[in-house]
């Protein structure tokens, strides 16, 4: 599966979208830690992590007997560069030139 792919996939999914904010909140958390979070089993929790893992959304490091898992922001940047931000550039533009004009009629 493309990479563009795969991350959009393991967006889809409210639980993941949680984990990663759980992990933008506080990174560098074990499982069991994670599990705290999610009204799931830790097979569950597992298995979304490894859909986020495969995204590259999540990355694991050991630490000793801990497996720690940080979030890997740079997917949601390349997402942001191809899919929004050109697309946002014009109407922020755009609506900034209203302000302006609405603010400042001409005389």
């Amino acid at each position: 599966m493309p990479v563009m792919n795969a991350v959009f996939k393991a967006l889809a999914d409210e639980s993941r979208r949680k984990l990663l904010d759980e992990l933008h909140r506080d990174n560098g958390q074990t499982l069991t830690r994670l599990c705290t979070h999610l009204d799931m089993t830790r097979q569950a929790v597992t298995k979304h992590l490894g859909i986020l893992e495969a995204a590259n959304l999540v990355v694991t490091v050991w630490h000793g007997r801990e497996k720690l898992h940080y979030l890997n922001p740079a997917p949601l940047h390349e997402i942001y560069d191809r899919w929004i931000g050109k697309y946002e550039r014009p109407h922020l533009q755009a609506l900034g030139d209203l302000k302006k004009r609405l603010e400042h009629p001409p005389t």
